[in-house]
């Protein structure tokens, strides 16, 4: 198949881009960055959908041939990092950064929206565009699911930029791409005492050290090694006085795995653990288990199709044990989700970090592939239902 060359003018998104990254907002928060975007899609003669968002909007193209209805998504949030990179369009909000590139995200979709319009005859179908809120919080997909959003959607296509990647680098497979990620807290409760008198008390620190060592024989003694699941705690906190044994202590983590079915086994042994060894010791243990974002497993059907159809040479991606909320839309609507390179420089600094860099050429990429791949998928379902 002969791929047709797109021609994409980048100034006005490039400039975009730096707005948002100079004005970056948290979670849940993200008012001017809606507004802003509210502003763009109205002069361009977009049409903007009611949603009964707080945050986040959807657009919609309607092509001049009648098709299937498929939705681009873009992540808004920024997170509360300063930033400490030179960059001339820095962060401007104190405190807060789009470290995990999020800008380069909702300006690429930005590029393909403008392009579909200018192309608008050629649609053949629906395309809808999503600007989801509330990414690295968590919950901005699931508002965007429980408001119906995407009904009638039969296809849904994202990205996320990757800067181990060198720029423009498309990587995607069918399957695993991003690990699901779980949040553990759990608190001890025992009875406080004089340092001096240990004997008088239930020392939940004890407890707290040999929580700590048995969660890390979950995976080594019961998942299959076969598969990758990581579980680590991450803070712990007992105690504010060097003579005082506590009564309570703390401690909470995160659990990164590609398989849903391993889930329910980590999250069935550290209730065992942590329940037998704190009745061992005589205490009680409140533990919560949270579900912060699914595994993104890609459509094998849409993939192919996708890969098909994107001009540029696809890679076989790395897979991340970090979490991205992209996967609550797949468990209703097939989707296709790929790394897309932003930086690939050898001291490059990753996703949430405070010297995090995504080159502006990133957009070429990303604009192209929600091209390529929207007319991929709308051909095919088109394919489909005749």
């Amino acid at each position: 198949m002969t791929k047709k060359r797109i021609v994409i003018d980048l100034k006005d998104i490039i400039e975009m881009r730096h707005y948002f990254h100079q004005y970056p907002e948290l979670s849940n928060n993200e008012f001017n960055t809606t507004k802003k975007i509210k502003e763009v899609l109205t002069n361009w003669g977009v049409s903007i959908l009611e949603t009964n968002l707080n945050t986040g909007l959807l657009a919609e193209i309607k092509g001049k041939r009648p098709g299937s209805i498929i939705a681009l998504r873009a992540d808004l949030d920024a997170l509360p990092v300063q930033e400490k990179t030179e960059l001339a369009f820095k962060s401007l909000n104190p405190g807060r950064m789009h470290a995990c590139g999020h800008d380069l995200h909702l300006t690429s979709l930005l590029g393909a929206i403008k392009y579909f319009k200018d192309n608008q005859d050629q649609i053949e179908g629906t395309i809808r565009f999503l600007f989801q809120p509330a990414e690295e919080a968590g919950g901005g997909a699931e508002q965007v699911i429980e408001k119906s959003v995407l009904k009638d959607v039969k296809a849904i296509l994202g990205f996320h930029n990757n800067p181990n990647l060198p720029v423009g680098t498309i990587a995607l497979q069918a399957g695993p791409m991003m690990a699901g990620c779980y949040k553990f807290e759990i608190t001890i409760k025992g009875q406080g005492s004089h340092g001096a008198k240990p004997e008088k008390g239930r020392d939940p620190i004890i407890t707290l050290t040999e929580i700590v060592g048995a969660l890390q024989t979950i995976v080594s003694r019961n998942v299959n090694p076969q598969d990758a699941v990581v579980v680590s705690v991450t803070n712990i906190n007992a105690g504010s006085v060097w003579n005082v044994i506590p009564s309570e202590a703390y401690l909470q983590g995160t659990v990164r795995l590609f398989d849903e079915k391993n889930a329910e086994l980590v999250k069935q042994r550290l209730f065992e653990l942590t329940e037998g060894i704190a009745g061992a010791y005589g205490q009680i243990v409140e533990i919560d288990w949270s579900e912060r974002a699914l595994p993104i497993n890609n459509d094998s059907s849409l993939t192919e199709v996708v890969i098909d159809n994107i001009s540029s040479k696809v890679h076989k991606p790395l897979l991340s044990m970090a979490g991205e909320d992209f996967a609550t839309y797949q468990k209703k609507i097939p989707g296709v989700f790929a790394f897309v390179g932003s930086n690939g420089s050898s001291d490059a600094a990753d996703w949430h970090e405070p010297n995090f860099i995504g080159l502006d050429e990133t957009l070429t990429a990303g604009v192209k592939y929600f091209i390529e791949g929207a007319e991929g998928l709308l051909a095919y379902l088109s394919e489909e239902m005749n």
